[in-house]
């Protein structure tokens, strides 16, 4: 066998391996998802249960409002990644094509700032946010996600790979700088622009630190937090939760398998140049 196909051999034996072990606990989730509340923590694992019990799924939703949790969760996803959206674009456009004094130093600031583990920041944050009576509310869950450096980056590098010549034909047509971003740039960037808002998107479905933080009452709590009403001082009922966990992974893994594709193209145009 020829060196380079032994090569690429080991190589996909290597990422079939890693396939494999990242899948197992999707696996394992469903799987107990679907099984009696004796065959949960059997020794050894039993992978396959005796019988299929799919009423644990219409358990879980009616164990705890899910109803109202999901709503919270698409209102706070949408607003969020919307909003995140407009700051970073008008943002990455301002630090990739217009000139201000200190703009190459601001960057770095904010940059920077990535450095800054979250957890440091949960403290003063909620602070702020009971000076200004938003705990509890849609603000809190909204307001402090509604710019991201990471996003800012991401796009301005996308920026920086357009050619200056649009720029410069459109000024000569006359095309303000507003004008020019909404209609030309915008419109270019769209892989980035989707690959930033999946992950926004994503990144709020499944956030759980901060709205359990940020939320008392069982009214604004999302899906990630109802989750811990399958957890109480007597034990934790796993088949339901597993199950609550199934269908609340579900709509983040189909919308990422629709837009995948998007991801690759808009992370690997950023990098055209820096």
């Amino acid at each position: 066998m020829p060196k380079e196909a032994l090569s690429k051999s080991f190589v996909y034996l290597l990422l079939i391996i890693g396939g494999i072990l990242m899948l197992l606990p999707f696996v394992w989730m469903i799987s107990t998802s679907l099984k009696a509340s004796n065959e949960v923590m059997m020794m050894p694992p039993k992978w396959i249960p005796s019988t299929f019990h799919w009423d644990n799924f219409v358990k879980a939703w009616e164990a705890a409002p899910f109803g109202r949790y999901t709503l919270n969760s698409v209102i706070v996803l949408v607003l969020s990644t919307i909003g995140e959206l407009i700051t970073t674009i008008l943002a990455a456009y301002a630090f990739s094509r217009i000139q201000f004094y200190g703009k190459e130093i601001i960057f770095a600031i904010l940059l920077g700032t990535m450095m800054v583990p979250g957890e440091v920041l949960l403290i003063p944050n909620f602070v702020t946010l009971v000076n200004l009576g938003w705990i509890d509310h849609y603000e809190a869950l909204i307001v402090p996600w509604l710019a991201s450096i990471f996003s800012i980056f991401l796009l301005r590098q996308f920026f920086l790979g357009i050619p200056k010549e649009l720029s410069y034909a459109a000024k000569i047509d006359g095309c303000s700088d507003f004008r020019f971003l909404w209609s030309i740039m915008v419109p270019l960037a769209k892989p980035a622009l989707i690959t930033i808002a999946l992950l926004k998107a994503i990144g709020s479905w499944n956030a759980f630190l901060w709205p359990l933080i940020a939320t008392n009452s069982k009214e604004m709590r999302t899906l990630p937090v109802g989750l811990t009403s399958f957890s109480t001082e007597t034990g934790t009922v796993y088949e339901l939760l597993m199950a609550a966990s199934t269908m609340i992974i579900l709509p983040m893994i189909i919308l990422y398998l629709i837009l995948q594709k998007y991801i690759i193209e808009g992370v690997a145009k950023a990098g055209i140049k820096g």
